[in-house]
């Protein structure tokens, strides 16, 4: 590990700046996770200073995030009461599970596991993600209380009963949106989400609001609690997994962005530790999971940030914050539903997917059968992201089982061109289709086999094509080998006792 660079001033401005937007949103992510908000802020105070330690980007910004906030309750809920105690605990828990996962992953060096989600998967997850996040927050935002039907329903019901809307808290939702959305046209640097809580909480103050605010925020420090539900571990370890991968895809998408544009190196394992580290410290502080957040960090960055230092200045604001926390009780709740709407909009990448269809059937149906399965198992999400995967790796092999071959006839006999990779899953298809080709020319004497189509070709591989080879010549064929990979010729001199052909002296 490099040596730590020196923080500047620049660093812990940047991050007390990060932290003025990072505690809305903390509390409303809290609250879409079914948890009392002040285990956002729980969560957001120690998570960053965790992560400061262990993380490779230096303007990666740790904390509560929308996308991880609804992974955590697809897995609760089917568990324990929303808000209840045990509930509560089990969130902790899963902040644990999450953060082991991790640290195991970076330790081991198996950070490419996180590629195993492929594109589409991913974006087909996030659309329907986005879609029930704002299902979710729809009732808030109007100052509703919808009957229970799951996420869809409840948003459904909020439609299709616009007399019980709150005009009040439809207006002030409304405004907070526009608020953030144009900020982020004006210049990222300005905080939308600062300046829509602060017009929030001066307009409930002012008119002593009576709609549906935040209520009690218990002001106090978080403190270590080990009194984890363990007997429930085993229901948590496939969603934990779950979040510990869906949730680092962003963490590397920001790391790989900034390192780029810095050009400077940034190491996957190392960032999983650091994700880790803060999910464990959240846990066990009485969090819940935490991800990477790509405007917080924009946000880091852009304010003058260059050192790890500036999460840890984050996570110490938020900290010094926690005793006054009450003083966002009469915070209206809409305000919190109209923050996390606007958070994830951008996720919602429908023509993305459509687009993906005119270039790759097979991969936008990936896409489109995650999305689908997203909202069909919703709040289950995280065996839409199972499904996915498999999908995803099903569709690669299959394309792997079918090599392609060109083939063609000149002066010099019949010539074979396979192309994709000679492995053992592909050995015996691509042996059946050049034996059609052959089929098909009776009269020819000789067979050039050209092999620098090929990207690997294994030891099965290697012996089919001997196979093959051997039944050509027995049946009056003259072999030739020609473009042979570099990485091939040690294994089919081996297998064919096939000789590179010598240079040329000069």
């Amino acid at each position: 590990m490099s040596a730590t660079p020196t923080p500047t001033l620049r660093d812990f401005v940047s991050g007390a700046g990060v932290a003025l937007v990072l505690i809305p949103q903390a509390m409303a992510y809290a609250e879409l996770a079914g948890l009392p908000s002040q285990l956002g802020l729980f969560a957001a105070a120690v998570a960053p200073i965790a992560a400061t330690f262990f993380v490779s980007s230096p303007y990666l910004q740790t904390g509560p995030s929308a996308l991880t906030a609804l992974l955590t309750l697809g897995a609760l809920v089917p568990l324990a009461a929303l808000g209840s105690t045990e509930y509560v605990r089990l969130a902790a828990l899963l902040a644990v599970v999450v953060g082991i996962a991790r640290v195991l992953i970076g330790v081991l060096k198996t950070g490419w596991i996180s590629y195993m989600m492929s594109r589409p998967m991913m974006d087909g997850f996030t659309s329907g993600a986005a879609i029930l996040i704002i299902g979710s927050q729809l009732p808030g935002l109007v100052g509703v209380q919808a009957p229970d039907g799951g996420v869809l329903g409840r948003a459904a019901w909020t439609l299709a009963n616009p007399g019980s809307w709150e005009t009040a808290a439809l207006l002030m939702g409304l405004v907070t949106v526009g608020v953030i959305i144009g900020s982020r046209r004006i210049h990222p640097l300005v905080p939308g989400v600062l300046i829509a809580t602060i017009m929030g909480w001066a307009f409930s103050v002012l008119t002593d609001y009576s709609g549906s605010t935040v209520g009690e925020v218990r002001a106090a420090l978080p403190v270590l609690d080990f009194r984890l539900p363990l007997s429930q571990l085993s229901l948590l370890i496939l969603p934990g997994f779950v979040i510990a991968l869906v949730g680092f895809a962003e963490a590397a998408s920001i790391s790989r962005f900034y390192a780029a544009r810095e050009r400077m190196l940034w190491s996957p394992d190392r960032e999983f530790i650091s994700q880790g580290v803060a999910n464990l410290a959240s846990g066990l502080f009485g969090g819940l999971p935490v991800g990477a957040s790509f405007s917080r960090s924009s946000l880091n960055y852009l304010s003058g940030a260059r050192t790890r230092w500036s999460g840890a200045a984050t996570g110490v604001t938020v900290l010094i914050f926690l005793p006054f926390a009450q003083v966002l009780s009469p915070l209206p709740r809409a305000i919190l539903s109209a923050i996390v709407i606007s958070a994830v909009i951008p996720l919602i990448r429908l023509s993305l997917l459509i687009s993906l269809w005119r270039m790759s059937r097979a991969q936008a149906s990936v896409g489109w059968l995650t999305f689908g399965c997203t909202l069909w198992l919703s709040p289950h999400v995280e065996q839409a992201v199972v499904i996915g995967v498999f999908a995803a790796v099903a569709i690669h092999v299959w394309r792997e089982l079918r090599p392609g071959i060109e083939s063609w006839t000149d002066t010099r006999g019949v010539h074979i061109r396979p192309a994709g990779v000679l492995w053992f899953g592909s050995a015996a298809i691509l042996e059946e289709m050049a034996a059609e080709q052959l089929a098909r020319e009776p009269d020819a004497e000789r067979l050039v086999i050209h092999l620098e189509g090929l990207g690997r070709i294994d030891l099965t591989g290697a012996l089919a094509l001997g196979e093959f080879i051997a039944g050509a010549k027995e049946g009056d064929f003259e072999v030739e080998l020609e473009g042979v990979p570099a990485h091939a010729e040690r294994i089919l001199h081996g297998v064919l006792d096939w000789q590179p052909p010598q240079e040329t002296e000069r």
